[in-house]
């Protein structure tokens, strides 16, 4: 049977108080949506609003394009599936293997403390599934508890994107929550790698990666996590 992948994108658009634009993050999505696909799991893509989430605009540029993302931007079917995310609230823990959440700096200020992502992410916790999140994703973390009232990822290994890959693109004062101190501060063992550099912790059921490099090789740990289980 093939494995069921939840993968959670965010509503919100705007980047602070800057007037500029935010969203998920191109690569994030599409590097681990065809390891996924390639592994013959079945995906269903959600979001808190419903619908097409909205796409940072700095990750659909020249610049950051990939092969990944280039084949996503022409895939008729991942393209439908991406303008018709389902409801988060609608989704149930029951109903898949494990869950993804591709990071970009909208989950900083939506997923952060979005009740149905807490609830879900307690959910596959209990259940015994993994949870995987990579770059800003792993913000989704720091206020899911887990069966004893604790923070989950207090004495776990985790990565998210560094405070150095924060000031490096240059929005240090304008994120309501940097990654690598949210995750310390709520008692995760934090790690890194150099800046822009492929990094991925598993600690358990949780996994996470640093950056945009992580993405495709935080879906392979989550793939084989589901192989194993």
């Amino acid at each position: 049977m093939s494995k069921r992948i939840l993968v959670v994108l965010t509503s919100h658009d705007q980047l602070g108080d800057t007037g500029n634009k935010t969203g998920f993050w191109l690569e994030e999505l599409a590097a681990p949506y065809y390891v996924f696909k390639d592994a013959g799991a079945e995906l269903t893509l959600a979001s808190p609003q419903g619908g097409q989430p909205p796409l940072d605009p700095t990750s659909d540029a020249e610049e950051s394009q990939t092969d990944d993302t280039r084949r996503f931007k022409k895939d008729s079917e991942a393209q439908a599936a991406l303008a018709a995310t389902h409801r988060l609230g609608d989704m149930k823990a029951d109903d898949f293997d494990g869950v993804f959440y591709p990071g970009g700096h909208g989950p900083l200020w939506d997923l952060v403390d979005d009740s149905d992502s807490i609830r879900l992410i307690e959910t596959f916790i209990a259940q015994g599934k993994p949870v995987a999140s990579v770059c800003h994703a792993p913000i989704v973390l720091i206020n899911a508890k887990d069966a004893a009232g604790e923070p989950l990822v207090k004495g776990r290994a985790v990565t998210g994107f560094t405070n150095g890959e924060e000031e490096a693109v240059g929005l240090t004062q304008v994120v309501p929550h940097l990654v690598e101190d949210a995750l310390q501060k709520c008692g995760g063992k934090y790690t890194k790698a150099d800046d822009f550099v492929p990094y991925v912790r598993e600690d358990g059921q949780l996994i996470t990666g640093q950056n945009p490099p992580s993405s495709a090789p935080t879906a392979e740990a989550l793939i084989a996590w589901l192989e194993r289980a």
